[in-house]
């Protein structure tokens, strides 16, 4: 199986920076996408960012230019840099990781458990 394990959330003021990490493990083959969604209280899940595993990357308007998505392919681990943060950005953020597994021929979603970023004002 693929585990997806975040850590770094916590509690911030507004104009703060956090950085969350995400670490992909198990039988993994190869990572093809990964990134962050976020959920806020009675809303929908949102993309936040996404990086390709050639390192392009796509990020939600709402945070372009405050937030920055990398990642270590050799350690299967993505980050997620936010700075600038606004009480809008309060939510539990979800990591994502499109995998192909060892010896099975297509690819995965998998999903982090979640870790809850407040912003306050």
């Amino acid at each position: 199986q693929v585990q997806l394990v975040e850590s770094g959330g916590g509690l911030v003021q507004a104009g703060g920076s956090l950085r969350v990490s995400c670490a992909a493990s198990g039988s993994i083959f190869s990572i093809n996408a990964m990134g962050w969604y976020r959920q806020a209280p009675g809303k929908q899940r949102e993309l936040v960012a996404t990086i390709a595993s050639g390192g392009s990357t796509n990020y939600a308007d709402s945070v372009k230019g405050r937030f920055t998505i990398s990642r270590d392919n050799a350690k299967n681990t993505v980050y997620l840099q936010m700075n600038g943060l606004i009480p809008e950005d309060t939510a539990v953020y979800y990591c994502y990781a499109r995998v192909r597994r060892s010896q099975v021929p297509w690819e995965s979603d998998y999903w982090g458990q979640g870790t809850q970023v407040t912003v306050s004002s």
